[in-house]
């Protein structure tokens, strides 16, 4: 059923008397039956005679598909955004439609086009670290809006002040079969995640399964109880001013145990709300399952909802949950991050590459983070400088079976500020106009592998400035003949890897010597180690390479700028390494170095001139 519905509901919903497919349990002379079933909504219920009056075609008692007959159902459903149903009221304004000084989900909020929704909840952008607030598209976007657009609290249909109630500006937004969602800024008032009424905040999230009890709280019906009646759904949606989309969720009825007190669980304005899961002893838990969206029109043959699946919104948004524990706002992503931040795993190859040491005094010099030397990220570490505030080696694995395509948009590079590590990073003071680059060490697309999450995880970890050097652009940049992003590449194109896994670490060759640039140091060599399987003769294999761009920053002249030159790239010996960067590897490591025995390269000892990339790997 769930293939069906992913795979042929457009075809049916382009039908213009048809509103949205799910999976139900079919009515059987009025009553719910215990049997699955295909449940079609249609917008008006005729007989197949009166069919051609509504433009529509009839919808068999059986559908086949994948040679199995799957049953069908035929309810009668039409759904509004709830916005759009938003009438006037006589009464005076509650809570969840004034202006609140520390806000809370389940009041009153808006783009400065529309009227009022829904505060969902509040949660963390995942691109950014900020916290943001989480509801509807066609509350915070709107048909017309754009990014950037300022939100107000509450809407403009609760209170005509906009230009006070300003709270921050629509960062990002989603219509389609992930959901109905968008998410803003937070830019001035203080918050509380704790649902209005609720005495909970969304803390993590699940899937919803049919008869599962849920409960909302929303701007105009406050706190309203429901079962998940159907899943899988699929709505046909009309926004007006000419938008329509196909939006991706599940459906609540009424709750027989909990109903509501004006017979409605929604009414216009309730969008934006998050339905969370109520469990068997009826306590209303932390578990988030869907964003309310929509409600059923008049024309409805029951009291119906709709709601975004949660974990989708999420996913699309690049978002995670807020641990709710009252005004005093703790980052649960950060527990959910560090997951992932495994480090480095010297057991990653068939053999063992343990993390390097350094000398006495470079030990002393490297920043702790829960006192220890060893800064873990997603699939690598680091080792950062407090004197230079540079990384002085970075290790890290690649497993190029698992490799995903994740994109960096959006992505800032920013200091990692966990327990005071920004005080040791260079930002971006450094490279603002002028050819120097941002220089990963680990590179972003040698960490994004793993199960999504983790590859998303690894993503954002790799643009902390404690993975950053800087990189002449000729140096750094592939398209520009750099070879420091291209050793990866090599290792896969002209090597027989086992298993498609490799170690590597590297860093820059920090010297006192090194010259200046806007009075920082910055260093002219870096050094990069690869150890992986070699397949084809079945040998564990270490090289060690020194990568220069002196010729590019050698001699920053006035008023601060770069002369242009050509960089080297070496083979050298892991002994070579060590004598340059202070690093120590163990000496059952060091027995594995590939360095041939030959022709030394002019004015370095132990040194093997690579030319081409050929060369990397021969």
């Amino acid at each position: 059923m769930k293939r069906f519905i992913r795979t042929r509901c457009d075809d049916y919903l382009q039908d213009p008397n048809i509103s949205s497919i799910g999976i139900g349990y079919k009515t059987v002379k009025g009553k719910r039956s215990s049997e699955l079933a295909l449940q079609f909504s249609v917008d008006k219920k005729v007989r197949p005679e009166a069919l051609e009056d509504v433009t529509s075609t009839p919808i068999p008692p059986t559908i086949e598909f994948e040679g199995v007959s799957i049953p069908t159902d035929v309810v009668q459903r039409t759904f509004k955004p709830a916005y759009l149903l938003v009438q006037p009221e006589a009464i005076q304004k509650d809570e969840r439609k004034r202006r609140l000084d520390t806000m809370v989900p389940g009041i009153s909020i808006a783009n400065v086009r529309t009227t009022a929704g829904t505060l969902g909840t509040f949660v963390t952008d995942r691109r950014s670290g900020d916290r943001v607030i989480l509801s509807n598209w066609h509350i915070l976007n709107t048909p017309h809006g754009v990014i950037g657009d300022p939100i107000v609290q509450p809407g403009p249909f609760d209170d005509n002040r906009t230009d006070l109630n300003g709270i921050g500006h629509l960062r990002r937004s989603h219509l389609g079969p992930a959901g109905d969602c968008a998410i803003c800024s937070v830019e001035s008032r203080e918050v509380d995640p704790t649902i209005l009424g609720l005495k909970t905040g969304v803390g993590r999230l699940g899937t919803a399964q049919l008869d599962d009890r849920v409960v909302k709280s929303g701007r105009t019906t406050a706190i309203t109880f429901g079962v998940v009646t159907r899943v899988e759904v699929i709505t046909k949606m009309d926004y007006g001013q000419g938008v329509t989309a196909s939006i991706g969720g599940f459906e609540i009825g009424v709750d027989s145990k909990k109903p509501p007190a004006e017979g409605e669980i929604s009414k216009g304005g309730d969008s934006g709300s998050c339905w969370m899961a109520v469990d068997a002893g009826n306590k209303i838990t932390d578990i988030m399952l869907g964003l309310h969206f929509a409600g059923e029109a008049e024309e409805s043959d029951a009291e119906f909802a709709l709601a975004c699946n949660a974990t989708a919104v999420f996913e699309k948004l690049e978002i995670a949950p807020l641990s709710a524990t009252g005004p005093e706002v703790l980052v649960r992503t950060a527990e959910a991050a560090n997951e992932f931040r495994r480090g480095f795993n010297p057991g990653f190859l068939s053999f063992a590459v343990p993390l390097a040491g350094f000398t006495d005094t470079l030990t002393n010099d490297l920043a702790k983070l829960s006192n220890s030397r060893e800064i873990k990220y997603t699939h690598f570490s680091v080792c950062l400088s407090m004197s230079r505030k540079f990384p002085r080696l970075v290790a890290w694995n690649i497993d190029g079976s698992v490799i995903k395509k994740v994109s960096r948009t959006g992505i800032r590079f920013v200091k990692d500020e966990r327990g005071g590590l920004e005080a040791f990073q260079i930002g971006d003071e450094l490279y603002a106009n002028n050819p120097i680059d941002r220089g990963h060490l680990a590179r972003r697309a040698d960490l994004c592998w793993g199960v999504i999450a983790e590859a998303r995880q690894a993503n954002r970890d790799s643009f902390f400035f404690s993975n950053i050097t800087p990189q002449h652009e000729r140096f750094n940049q592939g398209q520009r003949g750099g070879l420091w992003g291209r050793l990866e590449d090599a290792i896969f194109e002209d090597v027989d890897v086992e298993d498609l896994r490799v170690s590597l670490m590297g860093g820059p060759i920090l010297r006192k010597n090194d010259p200046t640039f806007q009075g920082i140091p910055i260093p002219t060599e870096f050094w990069k180690l690869v150890a992986y399987t070699d397949s084809a003769d079945d040998v564990d294999k270490v090289r060690a390479f020194i990568l220069t761009q002196r010729n590019l920053v050698d001699d920053l002249v006035e008023p601060e700028a770069l002369e242009l030159g050509e960089f080297q790239v070496f083979q050298v010996s892991l002994r070579r390494v060590e004598q340059e960067t202070g690093v120590r590897f163990t000496t059952a490591f060091k027995k594995l170095d590939t360095m041939p025995a030959g022709p030394e390269a002019v004015g370095r000892p132990n040194a093997r001139l690579i030319t081409t990339q050929a060369d990397l790997f021969a």
